[in-house]
């Protein structure tokens, strides 16, 4: 990404990021619905705008941080992430609860690599409009690197078998029940757990995973 000012690259990343979590829990409301579950369509929660999904501290104070405070230190980017309020969902209402579970959660990182390919459409897009629209090819392409960065990220990081992350949702699908249980139980303090991790190298796992997957894609679109 060419050099830009803190408000450019605010505009770049804005809508990939708030594409990327609104989109992803809608997708869980959306499954859970399939399933039985009314509780996310009742509440609103199925609705694009993504007002009806921000949160204040994950949509837009860490994103913020994360992009404002290493270009105010002369670092490089890091890795740009967030969430926004979490779907709703009454897991005795599905049909099937523990499977159901397990799909709802699934729906969400899903979402997030079917939008990393749209967001490589739209840079092959820029690509090939760079000599007729120079105006529209280059945003195309700043936005869809960033899209497809994000949406991986959010997705290979939702997989992470913590709660309340998608991933332990996934697994306790196919554990037994007992061990599905245990997990629950670790619940309320997820959130300590994972930033343990995060501060003690998680990202640095999760990146080759997260460079293979954005690297395949770029790939399927011939970049």
């Amino acid at each position: 990404m060419q050099e830009l000012t803190t408000i450019q690259l605010l505009i770049v990343l804005g809508p990939p990021l708030l594409l990327a979590i609104t989109l992803h829990e809608v997708a869980h409301g959306w499954i859970a619905l399939r399933c039985g579950d009314t509780t996310a369509k009742s509440q609103g929660r199925l609705s694009l705008n993504p007002l009806r999904h921000i949160d204040p501290i994950g949509t837009v104070l860490v994103p913020g941080l994360l992009v404002v405070v290493p270009m105010l230190l002369g670092w490089p980017m890091g890795i740009l992430f967030g969430w926004a309020k979490p779907v709703p969902v009454n897991y005795h209402r599905l049909r099937q609860p523990k499977r159901d579970m397990a799909l709802v959660a699934l729906a969400g990182p899903s979402a997030n690599l079917i939008m990393a390919i749209g967001w490589a459409l739209a840079m092959t897009i820029g690509f090939h409009v760079q000599t007729l629209l120079p105006s529209l090819s280059e945003p195309l392409l700043l936005m869809g690197g960033a899209g497809i960065s994000v949406n991986v990220m959010l997705g290979v990081l939702n997989l992470v078998p913590i709660p309340p992350l998608d991933g332990s949702r996934v697994l306790a699908g196919v554990l037994p029940d007992r061990a599905s249980e245990a997990m629950a139980r670790m619940e309320p303090y997820g959130l300590i757990i994972l930033v343990a991790l995060l501060s003690l190298g998680l990202f640095n796992v999760l990146m080759p995973l997260v460079n293979g997957i954005r690297h395949f894609i770029l790939t399927l679109f011939f970049f």
